[in-house]
């Protein structure tokens, strides 16, 4: 019995060992748990890996084309900045046109030879020497020519999904040096089904044309190229395949550039390089640290440097290994639960109200046009042909909103039928090609005439967005305006005339000679929302037919490849907000339809869109200064926001995102739909506690992040959007906190921005009761600024409704004073809500 006994002990033993990696005898190196693993060989070239395999279910799963390869890069003199290489469109033009100043220097930085990963020497090699140094944890070690490079590897304990990697390079000699981190496995293209470096690019196929790749992220590129840190939203490139596994590479918090690290902008440092690629252009996320050419990757003879990152092996799809790496990793909910209000955004909303309805603050303009009084707000941003004369209106949904809700007349009187009138001169109404649709979103006062931003074109998402949801808008608080309805309907059969057989639109026309422009991209953009709002207005099947059609044509050019178009002119329409307003256009034709393809179509636009956010850096309390003002990094993190547009050439390169916050009340509804918490968390981070952005005096923030609170700027029309994001927002947590019980129906997106949507045409509820809403400053004072809320007041009798609302992840205590009543206490939980009944007395 005691021999069979230790027989026993001594074969687990050995089984325990050999699972540990005893390699000092004949076991073969590995990493090994429940879970994942992944086992070397020894070869003729060092130590390979033959083996990687993740767990699904009870079975286990190969991922990809074992490797082990590791790659240094090395380069005697600092790589050229300058370009190596010109790149052509699909239709022949070299890309960029000159004309599109903004994105030369850009794409010149992306195009040279560090960023399409061809400068230096690259060294590849298998490690020679291995070493055991702990229970699931190796060292391999292989001398170069340029130096030493060490790689310790182990499995995290805590996610025992990932395996953390630490290298360290000591130079032999001097001169510029990258690591990359080894490729594991790679991915053959009939192998994978997703790809995507959250922030610059998604898809499932490869795209031969490098600029579509590059510049659009319309499929993968074939190039090993590098991607600044800049515009990756979750800093975790990543491969899915087709039987359900996902590899990712995710850098150590602290390893990339703080965007603003003590009292200056530093959004452009490059610390680290992440790839799709390796080096050999095999599709493997990976990471290059330091950047080859970039202040720390200059190293003398003997000087070393380390850093470290994980491998995520994950049974699930590319969202999943998102959401790891935001919130294990980069602890995204701290992030959220740290902020902080300092001013309620109900507040802001009734100080924009005064802002903009001062012509000096709003920068208001009338002018005479064509024996109109057109009224629009100075617009002193970029636009061709602009002689500091370019007005625009914003966001018509939330002029009417603002003016019905407050009953203001210096609204309803001195802003609203000069807006209207605007609108009605931008629309052609004689006839030829462009009969109904815009013919500009801005107007230059001494040209007397509507312009587009970047070009002497036409394009049909315009006409959806200045046109038919601004007449829509419009009409849901005037139903039976005639007038406006026959101009609705006259942009609604310009569309209709403008569809292509496959349900499709161009991007723009040439307005001299009618003939389609930019045909080197596709128009994945929600066009077909302009027929739904025809549909819902006017009664007319043929729109809402018309509508599927297009929407059918995006779920397989946009839906299912990852492929979207942005709506900025002036950025040759990179991807941007419209991929966020993309999800509400498929959400509110599920509404109409019912069809369920809509609403698969709507969730997945939406977890695309949750890469144009932040996800890092980790927001904490460290001390900062901003233009002379202490701040606390929190304050003024990028976690949380979008961008305008990201990518290689969008303005996040420079400027960061932005605080036009208008996907939060969509990503609430998302949240209820979904229960997926990055949706809510998204949507707090980007609307709580951002008052270091706010200009004290007018309460309306900044539009790019490294504006800080500098305040409108050259946009005071974006307060319209600002009012509008931030009602929709607050509409929709009502709406989710109370289970329905606070319901408003919700009116058409907003133009251009993003999926904010117009309130306040028609009684909402409230417990069951018919209301209106209703915003006014002195009813109600709350004492802490991190309680919102909400007004309504009942269609019939004489009481109101105060809905409160805490932003934050913690309780609240709050003070609530109803004019001509005793104040009242109230505690609420985090994130809670509170229905208060009230007399509506003078209201």
């Amino acid at each position: 019995m005691k021999n069979t006994t230790f027989r026993f002990l001594i074969a687990l033993t050995l089984l325990a060992l050999s699972a540990f990696s005893l390699v000092n005898g004949q076991s073969a190196p590995q990493l090994a748990n429940d879970r994942i693993r992944l086992i070397w060989t020894k070869t003729a070239r060092g130590y390979e890996i033959k083996q990687v395999q993740v767990k699904q279910g009870s079975r286990w799963q190969t991922l990809g084309a074992a490797s082990g390869e590791n790659t240094l890069l090395y380069a005697a003199e600092k790589p050229s900045e300058k370009p190596s290489e010109t790149f052509k469109t699909i239709t022949g033009e070299v890309f960029p046109d000159p004309k599109y100043r903004y994105q030369l220097v850009q794409w010149a930085e992306s195009t040279n030879p560090v960023s399409l990963n061809t400068a230096g020497q690259a060294i590849h090699f298998f490690p020679k020497e291995v070493r055991q140094t702990g229970k699931n944890s190796l060292t391999f070690q292989q001398e170069t020519e340029a130096g030493t490079v060490m790689t310790e590897w182990a499995i995290d304990p805590k996610f025992p999904t990932d395996v953390v990697v630490k290298q360290t390079l000591t130079a032999k000699k001097g001169g510029y040096f990258s690591l990359a981190s080894p490729t594991i496995a790679s991915v053959a293209e009939r192998e994978m089904s997703w790809a995507t470096v959250p922030g610059y690019f998604q898809g499932n196929t490869f795209q031969p044309n490098f600029v579509l790749a590059y510049a659009y992220g319309h499929g993968i590129p074939k190039l090993p190229v590098l991607y600044r840190e800049r515009c990756a939203t979750t800093l975790s490139p990543m491969v899915s395949t087709r039987n359900g596994l996902t590899l990712s590479v995710i850098p150590e918090p602290g390893l990339s550039r703080d965007p603003w690290a003590v009292d200056k902008s530093t959004q452009i440092d490059w610390n680290i390089g992440l790839s799709h690629m390796n080096r050999k252009a095999e599709l493997a996320p990976t990471l290059y640290y330091p950047v080859l050419g970039e202040p720390k990757s200059a190293l003398k003879p003997g000087e070393t440097m380390s850093y470290t990152f994980r491998y995520s092996l994950i049974d699930g799809d590319w969202f999943k290994a998102l959401n790891h790496a935001a919130y294990d990793v980069y602890r995204f909910k701290e992030s959220v639960a740290i902020r902080q209000s300092k001013q309620s955004l109900t507040e802001r909303i009734q100080k924009m109200h005064h802002y903009l309805t001062d012509p000096k603050t709003s920068l208001w303009n009338i002018e005479d046009f064509e024996g109109k009084k057109i009224g629009a707000q100075t617009y002193n941003g970029g636009v061709v042909g602009s002689d500091k004369d370019a007005m625009k209106n914003a966001d018509y949904g939330a002029m009417w909103m603002l003016a019905t809700a407050t009953g203001d007349s210096l609204l309803s009187q001195n802003v609203l039928p000069y807006a209207k009138n605007f609108k009605l001169s931008q629309q052609q109404t004689a006839d030829g090609f462009f009969k109904g649709a815009a013919m500009g979103q801005y107007y230059l006062a001494k040209k007397k005439k509507f312009v587009e931003e970047w070009g002497d074109v036409v394009e049909p998402i315009s006409l959806t967005y200045y046109i038919m949801l601004d007449f829509g808008n419009m009409l849901l608080f005037d139903p039976t305006n005639t007038e406006l309805k026959i101009r609705l309907r006259l942009g609604a059969d310009r569309l209709l005339n403008w569809q292509k057989p496959d349900g499709s639109w161009a991007v723009a026309y040439d307005k001299s000679t009618d003939a389609e422009t930019f045909k080197d991209v596709q128009d994945v953009r929600p066009t077909f929302y302009g027929l739904i709002v025809a549909h819902r207005v006017l009664n007319d099947p043929k729109y809402l037919a018309a509508a599927r059609k297009g929407a059918d044509w995006m779920i397989k050019n946009a839906i299912e490849t990852g492929s979207y178009l942005g709506v900025c002119g002036d950025a040759r329409y990179a991807p941007d907000f419209a991929t966020g307003q993309t999800a509400q256009a498929f959400l509110d034709l599920y509404d109409l339809t019912k069809d369920a393809r809509y609403k698969a179509a709507a969730i997945t636009a939406a977890k695309v869109y949750t890469t144009s956010i932040y996800t890092h850096p980790i927001a904490t309390h460290q001390a900062k200064t901003v233009n002379g003002t202490p701040r606390e990094d929190w304050e003024i993190s990028q976690t949380g926001l979008s961008f305008e547009h990201g990518g290689i050439f969008g303005s996040a390169t420079r400027q960061g995102p932005i605080q036009l916050c208008s996907h939060a009340g969509l990503f609430i509804r998302m949240y209820g739909l979904t229960k997926e918490p990055i949706f809510a968390d998204m949507a707090r981070a980007g609307a709580i506690g951002r008052h270091a952005f706010v200009e004290p005096k007018t309460s309306v923030a900044s539009y790019y992040w490294n504006a800080m609170n500098r305040g409108s700027g050259p946009y005071p029309h974006h307060a319209w959007w600002q009012i509008g994001w931030l009602t929709d927002y607050l509409m929709a947590e009502a709406e989710l906190r109370s289970d329905g019980k606070v319901s408003f129906p919700r009116g058409f997106v907003a133009p251009k921005v993003g999926p904010h949507q117009t309130y306040g045409f028609a009684p909402g509820t409230i417990n069951g009761q018919k209301v209106n809403l209703i915003i006014s400053e002195t009813l109600v004072q709350l004492d802490n600024p991190s309680v919102d809320y909400l007004l309504a007041k009942a269609v019939q009798g004489g009481k109101a409704f105060v809905v409160l609302l805490n932003s934050r992840a913690q309780p609240s205590d709050v003070r609530v004073t109803v004019k001509g009543q005793a104040p009242v206490s109230k505690q609420l939980p985090a994130y809670g809500i509170e229905i208060m009944t009230i007399d509506a007395g003078e209201l």
